[in-house]
């Protein structure tokens, strides 16, 4: 059984006392107070569950109070006790967000149905908490890496992940992690126990976009299952709708979303009738949209409906200070995987790998690192177990050319933040 902490606020002795012995009778943890000022500062140290605070109380009333906790402590329910019904008051109490009101001289058997009743909530509440952070336990990238914004990084995916349904773009070279960002989003989202739905725009034929979208009605077309189809777009409700490689969409299928954007509302293929779903839309490219549209590949109406907010994931290139932090992550995670004894990069292959001029990004160097580990013995990860004379292609590859230096150089001063998400629960790192 929880031990639920209640703090009594109230100015006459004989209540504080009265109120004190009944609750602790029945297995609360009781402390009174006599004023709001003192309430306050017990307060700092450890918060209670539950206040029941007197409303006539000296100095500081407790309507006053109340509007103070629920600011600085908006998750302590708070009961106020008056000694008369007093309409006003009891009107503002619940206006600052009071969880309910008893009446002096107080009944036991009714206050403690409120009590039981708030602390249902409580625990309702503490074990939806404890299942969001199962989630994110068990699902959620964490950010590691050697830069020094990384802090913010974090901070930019925690605001915007607040919102159940505003429109994300991810932009970034392949291989750069732009589906992990989308998991850190929905799994930080109040959209966190709703289906994460991923459709690879790329690999959808042109004529079946809007039946794998929307779905179809039984019989809609020749070859069509005859009990009909849920799309993507509805197995997505109250949850998010992740769409990879969305600069690949046909100038068709791009007016079709587009329409659906608009007021989430769409029909079935061969359908009649009008549904609407609440689904957050993150979508993901590594094409410069902007050079699309000015070709008039890509709609520029339907940009401004997914770029809400825009991220922008740098190459492994642009951020080398995460190389090896990124190469020592997948090594503990092959090594353990593959049953070896690594704990180590040799420094030969540490400067091998730092020079390295990664065109496929963090997914290359991962499958390098994969493939080491699987095929060396360890305990020290050499140069000649990453493989790098079968994937010299002739022009130095392995180091790093004039024209990656020069283009290093130059962005230097550009970039925004060095960054890799790392999976917490084993997940692959970016």
């Amino acid at each position: 059984m929880i031990a639920y902490t209640i703090y009594i606020v109230d100015d006459e002795a004989v209540a504080r006392k009265g109120l004190s012995l009944a609750l602790k009778k029945k297995q609360y943890v009781v402390k009174a107070f006599e004023s709001a000022e003192k309430v306050f500062d017990a307060m700092e140290n450890i918060l209670p569950d539950l206040i029941l605070m007197d409303v006539g109380l000296p100095g500081m009333s407790g309507v006053e109070a109340l509007k103070r906790i629920k600011k600085r402590f908006p998750d302590v329910i708070v009961i106020m006790i008056t000694a008369y019904e007093d309409v006003q008051t009891v009107v503002s109490a619940m206006k600052y967000g009071a969880y309910e009101y008893i009446v002096k001289p107080i009944q036991m058997d009714a206050l403690l149905i409120i009590l039981r009743n708030a602390f249902d909530s409580i625990s309702m509440r503490k074990e939806i908490q404890n299942l969001h952070d199962k989630y994110l336990n068990e699902n959620l990238p964490c950010f590691i890496g050697e830069s020094n914004l990384i802090q913010d990084v974090i901070g930019v995916v925690k605001k915007i992940a607040k919102s159940p349904d505003t429109s994300i773009l991810i932009q970034g070279e392949t291989g750069t992690g732009k589906e992990l960002i989308a998991q850190a989003i929905h799994y930080r989202s109040p959209n966190f126990q709703g289906p994460l739905i991923t459709v690879n725009c790329a690999a959808i034929p042109r004529d079946l976009v809007e039946s794998e979208l929307f779905g179809y009605e039984k019989g809609a077309f020749s070859g069509a299952d005859q009990s009909g189809k849920i799309g993507m777009v509805e197995q997505a409700h109250e949850g998010t709708l992740f769409l990879d490689e969305v600069g690949d969409l046909s100038a068709e299928a791009q007016a079709k979303l587009l329409r659906f954007l608009e007021n989430g509302e769409y029909y079935r293929v061969g359908g009649t009738q009008k549904h609407t779903v609440k689904t957050r839309i993150v979508a993901a490219t590594n094409k410069d949209l902007s050079g699309l549209i000015a070709d008039g590949q890509f709609r520029e109406d339907l940009y401004f409906r997914l770029a809400v907010v825009k991220i922008e994931i740098p190459s492994l290139n642009e951020r080398r200070d995460d190389i090896l932090p990124i190469a020592k992550h997948f090594l503990l995670e092959f090594s353990r995987k593959f049953s070896k004894t690594f704990t180590a990069i040799d420094p030969e292959a540490e400067e091998a790998l730092k020079q390295y001029v990664w065109t496929g990004n963090v997914r290359e160097l991962r499958n390098m690192i994969e493939r080491g580990t699987l095929l060396a013995e360890g305990p020290t990860l050499k140069v000649k177990d990453l493989g790098f004379e079968t994937r010299n292609n002739g022009n130095g590859r392995h180091a790093r050319s004039n024209k990656a230096r020069h283009m290093l150089k130059k962005n230097h001063g550009l970039l925004v933040s060095s960054v890799i998400v790392a999976g917490c629960g084993g997940g692959v790192p970016f």
